[in-house]
């Protein structure tokens, strides 16, 4: 049973069961696909009823942040740990190099997916890289038929959300990969443009604060997650 912390439902997992979690989808029929929702990304649910729907129908919802996590224990209902979407797409990537699967990258600014790609498949040796994209597409179209004439068994479709939940929703089973995982913005940092928070601030729960020092541009974006607390707090005075 999930875990629902203001209409999002989230999977009670580790890290490590949430990559096992991630293989069995990957090597079952059909397709499947992940979401890692932030406080940020629960705002956004609870004002679009179409993000909201997309996010729970995922077949795995994992708690991207720590605020999710110290949400759902104000609540009552604890998650074991925060599980980031770019550390299980890591241990993803590690599993599915020994299995030789193939992955797509979509997403970002033009050049970022063939780079990422590019260092992903020195990284991990036997990940066959089996297309890129860019994120900057007006037609669906084409972008499904290419990942599906790929052949691809993953692909990381890191278009910001709420597009890529929606696209994952709305387009998943056409593309004919079995796994599609909703990243944000991974494929930065895979291809080296941009910087993770150092271990210490993603340990202490502040990698959000060291991404606002870096881009205080963020900083109206960063509001939901003041504003996420506030309504976990009204939500528990209800129960």
């Amino acid at each position: 049973m999930r875990i629902n912390v203001l209409g999002v439902g989230f999977d009670n997992l580790t890290m490590a069961e949430a990559v096992d979690r991630g293989m069995e989808l990957l090597q079952s029929p059909g397709t499947h696909y992940v979401v890692t929702p932030n406080p940020e990304i629960v705002e956004v649910c609870r004002e679009n009823l179409a993000a909201r729907q997309a996010v729970n129908a995922a077949d795995l919802v994992l708690p991207d942040g720590v605020g999710v996590v110290k949400g759902a224990r104000m609540l009552g209902t604890p998650l074991k740990e925060k599980v980031p979407g770019i550390e299980f797409a890591a241990g993803l990537m590690e599993r599915m190099a020994k299995e030789g699967l193939s992955l797509y990258l979509l997403g970002a600014k033009p050049g970022v997916a063939e780079t990422a790609g590019e260092k992903l498949a020195a990284k991990y040796p036997g990940l066959k890289i089996a297309g890129t994209r860019d994120g900057y597409f007006q037609e669906d179209g084409p972008v499904v038929a290419n990942i599906r004439a790929s052949g691809a068994d993953c692909v990381f479709v890191c278009l910001g959300a709420p597009k890529q939940e929606l696209w994952m929703n709305k387009h998943g089973k056409d593309t004919g990969a079995r796994l599609l995982c909703g990243l944000g913005g991974s494929l930065d940092v895979f291809a080296g443009v941009a910087e993770r928070a150092p271990k210490f601030w993603c340990d202490h729960g502040l990698e959000w604060f060291y991404r606002l020092c870096k881009n205080p541009w963020r900083a109206g974006r960063m509001m939901r997650l003041p504003l996420f607390l506030i309504h976990v707090q009204r939500e528990k005075k209800r129960t």
